[in-house]
């Protein structure tokens, strides 16, 4: 991976929806130079999926979750994420050992999540976060 390609993966992460000949524009090559890094990026997993950002007015938050220590973090980590208003499940060093973010209807989906999480027998503590704000990097 070049500067070029960390152009094009900045400006495809701030809009996915970018059109190739904009992103073309601002890093100063082709369209089809941008197609086909775009797509070797994506054969090659850099780039995993597009997605995108909403404003619902759901709640926001993260919930960092600590496993014990004789479990496949992995494994909780998979089957957690398969759950409708997780965004995102990181594995993180530190304190906690997963983090989910979520995208709940309300306060009460967010309790839900947590009273799921604190349902598994490999989950040892919860913390959560609500997201008051966001900006794009």
């Amino acid at each position: 991976m070049d500067d070029l390609d960390r152009a094009i993966l900045d400006a495809l992460r701030r809009d996915a929806r970018t059109p190739y000949t904009e992103i073309a524009d601002r890093v100063g090559t082709s369209e089809g130079t941008v197609r086909n890094r775009v797509d070797r990026m994506s054969e090659d997993g850099v780039i995993e999926r597009f997605t995108i950002a909403t404003r619902t007015g759901n709640i926001k938050a993260m919930i960092e979750a600590s496993v014990d220590v004789a479990v496949d973090t992995s494994a909780v980590a998979e089957r957690m994420a398969e759950w409708p208003e997780v965004d995102f499940v990181w594995q993180v060093s530190g304190r906690e050992d997963v983090v989910l973010v979520v995208d709940a209807a309300d306060t009460q989906g967010v309790n839900d999540l947590i009273s799921q999480a604190r349902e598994m027998e490999e989950i040892v503590s919860t913390e959560t976060r609500l997201i008051l704000d966001e900006q794009l990097g």
